[in-house]
């Protein structure tokens, strides 16, 4: 198999872009840097594609090295045939080669095994090839030996059938007859394990549909409510369907061997066959939903971390509680910790006078802009208070509600107890909400994205897979953005292509020892940090107010050259990038292409350093939609059918969004409320971070369930 062909018909990609790509991530680039500054060679494929590309070379790069074990193993024992070898070249899939291999496989013993120790695989081999001159009782008798513990006929018999049971068992095309009928025609089966006990699972009790049609989410909660004992699970298929097509496939219906063979067949189905098949198919159904689910997850995370910032805002972030109190901080513009204490307005103090003595001053004396509240305990009473407390400002401020998924795993962290040594975790968790209102991104690459509470039954599937691409999210939102080189902490910069957790460390103890970075050749005298890192790099990296203008930007070194050609073209110099003064550029060019041949760069790369210079060190996240800034308060009791509010989308799954309409509660939109239209999917209409317009549908104050439309 060409696995450069397979990957030009499998993404629709020309094949010398194909080609250079794979040429770039095997001499080290990072998936990043190839991106934004190898367009020409790779005809301008963002990140998402080139992961997938990836993804799929490396399946099929192990996918050949499993071959060719294969052919090497089969080889060696003497058995490799024209048929054998042409076998091993057509199979696509991992599934294929292992049913290929399946037969030379060493095996524990099996009744197949202890029935040819005992010289029957002859008598098997007779039978099986359905030619025979005699009956096969008369042709047994001549297997009966006491000596080798065949006592009877009757025990030959079944010793040899359960020999051809093991060969059908083994055969790579009965396999996949079997494997075919179980996807189009199997049934998820699921059935209470004890009907009478309580559980989330009440609609699984008895249950059942096609396997071809089975929904991801539904997959992956059979799986966990069978693993906690809630249900038994099988996938069935019509017996008869699968007897019929194996016995036309094998048994040539001649007189003397017709019924043996088709006893053997049943056998081998229903003994060897079906089980095997049932656990692939279960496998195959709960891989392709891990797929799904993880998809899902990772454009959910996507959106999150790129959330608009609430930049050079004073914040009073609030991690709400019941006994322990409420832990406040104040947080300047630039995220230094101001003020921090411990309050009480919640239930079983009480003490709201107390606690407006407490904040108000620091309030006025800090300017705070907006309260960040944790969603978490307490925070439904807690935000009563605050919208109560804020009507004694003569200022105008506003409080949001802020999702602290994962605030209390960074501070109990290592890296929690590095950053803010004299705190105890719960106000760490308070400033960790406040900065991750002011830069969301920036705070957030600080916890494992696992943590952050995006996705749907995260816990239950391929963890290692799971990782990987939450983290090449994390690091293509980092790149995307760009880090300021100056001020960013090491978990940012361990994400920046190039930069390892070691090297960012390295990093920090460079700008502690020599002060700011004033230009990005710098870099190269930080420990560890060489000349392929640095190309790597040095692109996503910021320094404000440095030796060179052009390193705020997102302008490649590699590129400065063509850049300061373009801006004598134009009449303009570096001290316009820093006053910004550059304006709109692509207008005033006539010939692209031209210039682009003039000096000496690809035309993708010529206009990614106009849009550059034209908005030096812009934040792609300003596009984004600001968080919703609320002044009171709602709860579910002031809820009433057909009332009209804004929610912001918190969570995306199969089945529909979950909205916050600032009522501690989230809301469902289900999939059918959403649009109009018939829709595959919630992320065809809403991203994480939306603000959308919703109609309360119905109120469920004992579940605690909310049904919001957006139609």
């Amino acid at each position: 198999m060409n696995i450069l062909q397979a990957l030009t018909k499998e993404f629709n990609i020309k094949e010398h872009y194909l080609q250079a790509l794979i040429d770039l991530i095997d001499e080290g680039n990072t998936i990043p840097f190839i991106a934004r500054y190898r367009k020409e060679a790779t005809g301008s494929l963002d990140d998402q594609v080139i992961r997938e590309v990836v993804d799929r070379l490396t399946y099929l790069r192990s996918l050949h090295e499993k071959r060719e074990q294969y052919r090497n193993l089969i080889a060696e024992m003497g058995k490799m045939t024209d048929e054998i070898n042409a076998a091993l070249d057509a199979a696509e899939t991992l599934v294929a080669l292992e049913d290929i291999y399946r037969p030379y496989r060493p095996k524990r013993r099996t009744r197949a095994t202890i029935a040819k120790e005992k010289g029957l695989e002859p008598l098997a081999l007779l039978i099986f090839g359905q030619e025979l001159d005699a009956p096969p009782e008369a042709i047994a008798e001549e297997y009966v030996s006491e000596e080798k513990g065949v006592a009877t006929v009757e025990e030959a018999l079944a010793g040899a059938m359960d020999i051809i049971a093991e060969i059908i068992s083994d055969d790579a095309g009965y396999r996949a007859m079997v494997r075919k009928i179980f996807n189009d025609k199997g049934m998820l089966i699921c059935r209470a394990v004890d009907s009478t006990k309580e559980s989330v699972y009440e609609m699984y009790y008895d249950f059942q549909e096609p396997v071809k049609k089975c929904a991801g989410h539904r997959v992956l909660a059979v799986n966990r409510g069978e693993k906690e004992d809630f249900l038994k699970v099988d996938v069935e298929v019509p017996v008869d369907d699968v007897l019929y097509s194996l016995g036309k496939a094998i048994n040539k219906k001649k007189p003397r061997t017709e019924r043996i063979i088709a006893d053997t067949i049943e056998d081998s189905y229903k003994r060897l066959i079906a089980p095997s098949i049932e656990r692939e198919v279960r496998n195959a159904m709960t891989e392709t939903s891990e797929e799904g689910a993880i998809k899902v997850f990772a454009e959910n995370l996507r959106q999150l971390l790129l959330q608009a910032p609430i930049k050079d805002r004073v914040v009073l972030a609030l991690d709400p509680g019941y006994r322990t109190g409420c832990k406040a901080c104040v947080i300047d513009g630039i995220g230094n910790v101001l003020y921090t204490g411990v309050v009480y307005p919640t239930p079983p103090a009480n003490k709201t006078a107390e606690t407006k003595k407490t904040l108000l001053p620091q309030i006025r004396k800090h300017n705070v802009n907006v309260v960040a509240i944790g969603n978490g305990t307490a925070s439904r009473e807690t935000e009563a208070f605050v919208a109560e407390m804020l009507k004694e400002i003569e200022a105008e401020i506003f409080y949001v509600i802020v999702n602290e998924a994962g605030a209390s795993v960074y501070s109990a962290s290592k890296l929690g107890a590095d950053e803010f040594p004299d705190f105890d975790v719960a106000l760490r968790s308070a400033v960790s909400i406040g900065r991750r209102l002011q830069d969301p991104l920036a705070e957030l690459v600080k916890i494992d994205p696992k943590s952050i509470g995006v996705g749907q039954y995260q816990h239950d599937m391929n963890q290692k897979r799971l990782g990987e691409t939450l983290g090449g999210v994390v690091e293509g939102c980092v790149n995307s953005v760009g880090v300021d080189l100056n001020t960013a902490s090491p978990s940012l910069l361990s994400y920046v292509a190039g930069i390892s957790p070691a090297v960012s460390k390295n990093i920090l103890k460079h700008r502690e020892t020599h002060g700011k970075f004033a230009n990005r050749r710098e870099l190269l005298s930080v420990k560890g940090l060489g000349p392929k890192a640095y190309e790597q790099c040095a692109g996503f990296l910021r320094i404000m107010d440095g030796d060179n203008p052009l390193d705020a930007t997102g302008v490649h070194p590699e590129s400065y050259g063509p850049a300061a050609k373009l801006l004598g073209h134009m009449g303009y110099t570096n001290a316009d990038i820093q006053r910004r003064t550059v304006g709109d550029i692509k207008s005033k060019l006539n010939s692209l292409p031209r210039l682009a041949e003039e000096f000496g760069v690809g035309l993708p790369t010529l206009e990614d350093i106009i849009k550059e210079l034209e908005k030096p060190g812009r934040d792609p996240r300003e596009d984004m939609p600001a968080p919703i800034l609320r002044s009171d308060v709602l709860s579910m009791e002031d809820l009433q059918e057909g009332m009209k509010l804004k929610g912001v989308v918190r969570n995306i799954v199969d089945f529909g969004a979950f909205i916050d309409i600032g009522v501690h509660q989230d809301g469902l939109v289900h999939i059918s409320q959403m649009t109009g239209k018939f829709i595959k999917h919630p992320l065809e209409v809403v991203s994480v971070g939306d603000i959308v317009d919703v109609t309360v549908l119905s109120v469920d104050t004992n579940k605690k369930r909310i049904s919001l439309t957006m139609k």
